[in-house]
């Protein structure tokens, strides 16, 4: 997704050399962590190489944490409408951003995750629509969604920012040098 990819630069900046690459992976089913782990494990497979994948997740509290990992297919189909219709039966509106990024250094490594949680609430669509659910997802402590904010503070709260966060610390501790093979 270019509008993630966009996000992931600026907040990394140049500090972590990578290259987006268009896998074909199945879609898995799972609790976020486990999905974001063998992503990264059949990716790296793939490429025979070091990957950094990312999944992301919006979980609803009164729904135990569903549409979760599947948001991205709930969205398509029933829009941020049919997403606030799932709650109209309950009084907690209540939701998390989960990003989860997962780290393999090969095909046989065992892939590392960096999760990153914000908490906040599910409302009626406000702001622009061109960024999957962020019209309806307002962060604890804010009165504007996401798709509201200014990219540079979303980029500074948000669940993506978290788990980069983590990631770019993994990587500044363990010294890791990558060079990027421009042929793929």
């Amino acid at each position: 997704m270019p509008k993630k990819l966009e996000e992931v630069k600026a907040i990394l900046g140049q500090s972590i050399p990578f290259q987006s690459l268009k896998l074909d992976l199945p879609e898995l089913q799972g609790e976020p962590e486990d999905i974001s782990k063998e992503k990264a494990r059949l990716a790296a497979i793939q490429v025979n190489g070091p990957v950094l994948v990312e999944d992301t997740c919006l979980c609803f509290n009164a729904l135990k944490g569903l549409p979760g990992p599947y948001i991205k297919w709930f969205l398509q189909k029933i829009g941020h409408e049919g997403l606030n219709n799932l709650l109209m039966a309950y009084e907690d509106k209540s939701a998390y951003a989960l990003c989860g990024f997962a780290f393999a250094l090969g095909p046989n490594v065992e892939p590392i995750t960096f999760l990153g949680k914000t908490p906040g609430k599910i409302v009626p669509p406000r702001g622009p629509s061109d960024f999957g659910w962020d019209p309806i997802f307002q962060p604890d402590g804010y009165k504007i969604t996401y798709a509201e904010m200014p990219k540079e503070e979303k980029n500074k709260i948000s669940h993506r920012f978290k788990a980069l966060a983590m990631v770019k610390a993994h990587f500044a501790e363990a010294g890791y040098t990558f060079q990027i093979d421009t042929s793929i």
